[in-house]
């Protein structure tokens, strides 16, 4: 069974991923709705944290004197510490063959900001789409913001019980269901797909489907900053940098290495899609898998740390 974070405990059997949940209903177990004032002082807190997380280390973040992010960024001054090469390749290669019992499909692309920056995907194993389970949960997210940013909506909007910018949070750090069906139902599923071939995704919502390319396209477009301004970049960042599910791609990437993630369970899909970035270097991994389902996550959980370390090990 799934390892339970301190709040699902807290909650009680429900999966927040839309996988196996107990009637996959929002339960405000032990919540109490929060007040105007805190709210309020919440969403400054939060604003604040993100924008000056944004221009201290996240994408773009060369140095204090260039806080620019996006592809007119000046080029980091340090040197990627390793390239996407034929020897990576025969790695990788090597732990799919070795599991090939199961269906993977992993993307690696460079998505460092920055002048000179190799922006071409990296496929192995499966390359046809999977189930994107909760991982299409950060195009959704983006689509969202991008709503904000055209004045189309803003993060105080009602949704649900509480407001928008609330469900975009839980969406993305709790992985819960009914906050992204409320999101995309705001955005509207066809203005959805809409915005996904915008930005050279082709997505139907209703079968929520994605190949590992696609997802590494959408991770190289929230962490370059060209999907969203930088203040929204910041903050869909450190949403996916503390998650309720850790034990995929985090657990495996050495000490030093910061992490932006998102997971996805449903059925036999196990997923994890990230971002791994250090002193202006960062990569974009991908990992789909599709195998029985509960009986072989733990394998499959060990396959996806295999390649990260593979990886993190050859790229840093």
């Amino acid at each position: 069974m799934e390892q339970q974070t301190p709040r699902q405990r807290a909650v009680g059997s429900r999966r927040t991923d839309g996988i196996r949940t107990d009637g996959n209903r929002r339960r405000w177990l032990g919540r109490r709705p929060r007040t105007l004032v805190g709210t309020v002082c919440a969403a400054v807190l939060a604003v604040a944290l993100a924008v000056a997380f944004f221009f201290s280390s996240g994408p773009g973040a060369a140095s204090s004197a260039s806080p620019s992010a996006g592809p007119n960024a000046s080029a980091p001054a340090t040197v990627p510490a390793g390239t996407i090469d034929g020897a990576l390749d025969s790695k990788i290669n090597a732990i799919l063959k070795a599991n090939s019992q199961y269906q993977i499909g992993v993307a690696l692309m460079n998505v460092s900001t920055g002048a000179g920056s190799a922006k071409d995907v990296h496929e192995y194993g499966v390359r046809d789409a999977f189930v994107a389970a909760s991982t299409a949960k950060v195009l959704a997210a983006a689509a969202y913001y991008h709503l904000v940013e055209t004045g189309a909506a803003t993060l105080d909007d009602p949704l649900g019980a509480y407001t928008s910018g609330f469900q975009l949070r839980e969406m993305i750090q709790q992985s819960d269901n009914d906050s992204w069906s409320l999101i995309m139902n705001a955005v509207g599923h066809a203005e959805l797909t809409d915005y996904a071939a915008s930005i050279g995704v082709d997505y139907d919502p209703e079968a929520n489907t994605l190949t590992p390319a696609q997802m590494a396209t959408i991770l190289d477009g929230v962490y370059s900053g060209t999907l969203l301004n930088a203040e929204d970049t910041a903050q869909l960042l450190s949403y996916m940098q503390d998650t309720n599910y850790e034990t995929l791609i985090p657990a495996a990437v050495p000490e030093g290495i910061t992490v932006f993630h998102k997971y996805g369970l449903l059925g036999p899909e196990l997923h994890d899609v990230g971002i791994l970035a250090q002193d202006g270097t960062a990569y974009a991994l991908v990992i789909y898998t599709k195998g029985e389902g509960l009986s072989d996550d733990p394998e499959r959980t060990e396959v996806i740390h295999q390649i990260t370390q593979t990886v993190a090990g050859a790229l840093f």
